[in-house]
């Protein structure tokens, strides 16, 4: 998180990355791009990435009775320079986390999983299944998430799924229903780094080089010859090969022998 910070700035700031920032790390960005000339032609494109994550208002009658209003609603005041015409104070406060319709693709990464099962325990107390489908794809995008429902007195068995969870680095939490006890498991998931290709190296003329001589490599047209789909159907050409199954079975559990199978069974 601090190695990103110190590479983070207004040109590399995007609505996923805005959320490790905090309200001083604004003034310190904006400040630092101050110099840079494209600032002023872009800088409602910056305001709008930073909105994503934050409460900006421009606070245009400087006077301590206002500011000490915009502070008492825990917004952290500074000079978000603009142009020489606007020198006015902004107050900036990063927006909480509180409910389940604050949870976006773009913040899910950025909360940890208690934080998450926080969330979760204050806004809905019918469980897991009483939450949207659009929220459950949120919430599994970034963390690895499994439930389970059993009575009080079994959910806490020694060598249980409730044990083995919290050894493997799960947190939980527990909603209670009735007797039963419903216990919702959340891990964050790795982040996995997208591998980037570089195609200016690349060569995507299929191999072939212009400048090359022409080779003498034969091409094969199969352009007239006859689809394998066109084929007739033939039953000798299905093998057990051609079914699947959802389940492994065992090929001695499958024989069928002759005693087990009457061929003068009458319907």
């Amino acid at each position: 998180m601090k190695n990103q910070e110190k590479t983070l700035s207004l040109r590399t700031l995007n609505k996923c990355n805005v959320w490790d920032l905090q309200e001083n790390d604004v003034f310190r960005m904006w400040e630092a791009a101050d110099k840079e000339t494209d600032l002023k032609d872009n800088y409602k494109h910056y305001l709008d990435i930073l909105k994503s994550a934050f409460d900006i208002e421009e606070i245009k009658i400087d006077k301590p009775e206002v500011i000490k209003k915009y502070e008492d609603r825990g917004f952290k005041i500074g000079l978000l320079h603009i142009d020489e015409e606007n020198k006015n104070k902004w107050g900036i406060k990063k927006r909480p986390i509180v409910r389940i319709t604050d949870l976006t693709y773009e913040n899910i990464r950025h909360i940890s999983a208690s934080k998450l099962l926080e969330v979760i325990d204050r806004n809905f107390g019918g469980g897991w299944d009483s939450l949207s489908q659009s929220i459950q794809d949120i919430i599994e995008s970034g963390f690895d998430i499994s439930t389970t429902t059993l009575p009080q007195d079994r959910l806490h068995k020694k060598g249980g799924l409730y044990q083995k969870k919290v050894d493997d680095g799960f947190e939980v939490l527990e909603i209670a229903k009735g007797t039963w006890v419903e216990a919702i498991f959340a891990k964050a998931k790795p982040i996995k780094e997208k591998l980037r290709t570089n195609l200016e190296d690349e060569d995507i003329t299929n191999g072939f080089d212009e400048n090359e001589e022409d080779s003498d490599v034969e091409i094969e047209d199969h352009y007239n010859d006859p689809d394998e789909d066109d084929d007739a159907f033939d039953e000798d050409k299905l093998t057990e090969e051609s079914y699947r199954t959802t389940f492994d079975a065992n090929p001695d559990d499958l024989s069928l022998d002759a005693t087990d199978v009457a061929d003068d069974e009458e319907f």
